[in-house]
């Protein structure tokens, strides 16, 4: 058993960790899981993963001049925010959002419809029945030193405002 003597006046201290406990916990998870959201969709802009490093281009951002993971924007457009009383979560449920994130090292694609694939490489149309891919690691989820920082100053933030 523990026990926590006070001596002085207490009230403040009191009023102080009476306010804590009311923190509206909902909120502050909502308002984090956004600001982490937010993070995430800069991420795809700026072709960085959490660590700060840039993603390796994949092969049709190069010959397109677009963004990679951006194509037509579907697994940016998948990133949503869970938050409760007890916590938040940022993620998808994209079928293919695993593959980026942690990457493919090596993967056989077969034709399924048809009796083979047809896709161009440098410019040449090619027909196979069967291709092994590898796809790197390109992650988008997770949090960066300045996700943390965030995190940080808005409990800070709602603490000091009662929240």
């Amino acid at each position: 058993m523990y026990s926590i003597r006070l001596e002085g006046d207490t009230q403040a201290a009191l009023r102080r960790i009476r306010s804590l406990s009311e923190i509206d916990r909902r909120g502050i998870n909502a308002a984090l899981g956004q600001a982490v959201r937010e993070s995430t969709l800069e991420r795809f802009q700026q072709s960085r993963g959490p660590d700060g490093r840039r993603w390796k281009t994949s092969i049709r951002a190069a010959q397109t001049g677009g963004k990679t993971l951006i194509d037509t924007a579907q697994l940016r457009n998948s990133i949503r925010v869970y938050s409760d009383d007890s916590g938040f979560a940022v993620g998808t449920n994209a079928k293919h959002a695993a593959t980026h994130q942690f990457g493919e090292p090596g993967r056989t694609i077969r034709a399924r419809r048809a009796k083979a694939l047809r896709f161009q490489v440098n410019g040449h149309w090619v027909t196979k029945k069967q291709v092994r891919i590898k796809i790197p690691a390109r992650p988008y989820l997770g949090l960066s030193e300045d996700d943390m920082q965030e995190i940080k100053a808005t409990i800070e933030d709602f603490i000091e405002s009662g929240g």
